[in-house]
């Protein structure tokens, strides 16, 4: 029996990571690691490119042969591999400004409940 799986869907999420990586930890980082703002990046960027499914038999779900399989979307998709690249860095980008801008009070609600006074360690012994 074969599996439907979203080859697309893969590739944004690693590129997701490697571009939040370049954000500072607080607040961009903090904010995306919430699984629901994550989703919605994620969603953001998948609705404004094209995706490819592939057809793989349950014994063939592994990362190594999705991998594989995802190297050779680059020579179905007319764009360039770099082109693709880039032009996916920049819906990354796009989709964190515009999340950030469009949630940014229920960001800052979520990221304060984070923090918890008790916590953190007493400044008054230097």
């Amino acid at each position: 029996m074969k599996t439907v799986v979203n080859l697309t869907q893969q590739s944004v999420i690693g590129e997701i990571e490697n571009v939040l990586d370049t954000y500072p930890h607080h607040p961009y980082q903090q904010a995306f690691a919430i699984p629901d703002l994550r989703q919605e990046l994620v969603a953001f960027v998948l609705s404004r490119i094209p995706c490819l499914y592939s057809a793989v038999s349950a014994e063939q779900i592994s990362l190594e042969n999705l991998e594989k399989e995802e190297c050779s979307i680059n020579h179905r998709v007319p764009r360039s591999a770099l082109e693709q690249q880039i032009h996916l860095q920049n819906l990354i980008h796009q989709g964190i400004y515009t999340l950030f801008r469009e949630k940014s009070d229920w960001i800052s609600h979520h990221l304060c409940e984070t923090v918890q006074p008790d916590s953190e360690p007493s400044h008054w012994f230097g």
